[in-house]
């Protein structure tokens, strides 16, 4: 392992393309390898004993990879297998939410947090934990939101029926006052601006990608890892099902053109 090795970063799916999309702008050195695991996506439904096992195997393939460092760019792996995967291996892994936790609980001036995500993140209580361990006179509210990872991965980011089901998901969390909303899963900044719209001007919208990029170029810096070769990036991409839909998306997102998406056989790692 050396400076120039990459960063490995997973997720269920394709959401995590929003962390991608950060870390190039503000890593622009360093290389990657994707793994998105859209043949066995959604993990918010899923048992921590099954989002172990898929975030186990996932790191295996990464470390044939050779990468340097590890992101969970999956809010309900972070929650789930993150802490059991950081005693099992030697480099250096971090997940998204305890940035946004920490940024969410520097910003408010309310101690009024809430938290959008999926069903096994909210069930977690991990944000409540990192946001309540930070400052404990802080008042959380969550609400899971399951149907924003389908209208994200159907391109419905401004569209009548995400702005309804928006509003029938967050209109409970108005009337709490909070003056910060944590959005807990890696698919939601892709609809950033409907759920501001919703929201409106007083609430901050914490987005856990552009921390955790600005985390992990702390955590490379503290670990003497960060590419300073001058050399171009690369970037491999690679997936368990599903090619085209991910090129397609991955289009939307990122600012360069993914040429090049290999198919790989997670289950044999």
């Amino acid at each position: 392992m050396n400076t120039q090795s990459p960063i490995g970063v997973f997720d269920s799916g394709v959401g995590g393309l929003t962390v991608v999309k950060e870390i190039m702008r503000q890593l622009p050195g360093e290389s990657m390898v994707y793994f998105g695991d859209t043949a066995r996506v959604p993990y918010g439904s899923k048992s921590k004993k099954t989002v172990l096992k898929y975030s186990r195997q996932i790191v295996k393939f990464l470390q044939t990879k050779e990468v340097k460092a590890i992101v969970v760019a999956c809010n309900t792996a972070s929650a789930l297998a993150l802490p059991e995967i950081k005693q099992e291996i030697d480099i250096p892994i971090m997940g998204v939410v305890e940035p946004g936790a920490k940024m969410a609980a520097e910003s408010t001036k309310t101690n009024n947090i809430g938290i959008i995500g999926t069903e096994s993140t909210i069930k977690s209580g991990i944000y409540s934990k990192f946001l309540r361990n930070i400052n404990p006179d802080i008042t959380v509210v969550a609400r899971a939101c399951p149907l924003f990872v389908p209208l994200v991965e159907e391109g419905l980011l401004e569209d009548r029926i995400t702005d309804d089901v928006i509003g029938r998901y967050l209109h409970e969390l108005k009337e709490y006052g909070i003056d910060s909303l944590i959005l807990g899963c890696t698919h939601y900044p892709l609809i950033r601006n409907a759920i501001s719209r919703y929201m409106g001007p007083e609430v901050n919208l914490i987005n856990p990608a552009y921390e955790t990029a600005k985390s992990l170029k702390v955590m490379l810096t503290e670990q003497k890892l960060l590419n300073q070769s001058g050399e171009q990036a690369h970037y491999e991409y690679y997936v368990s099902d599903g090619v085209d839909k991910f090129r397609t998306f991955a289009a939307q997102v990122l600012p360069c053109d993914v040429e090049q998406t290999m198919v790989i056989d997670i289950e044999s790692y």
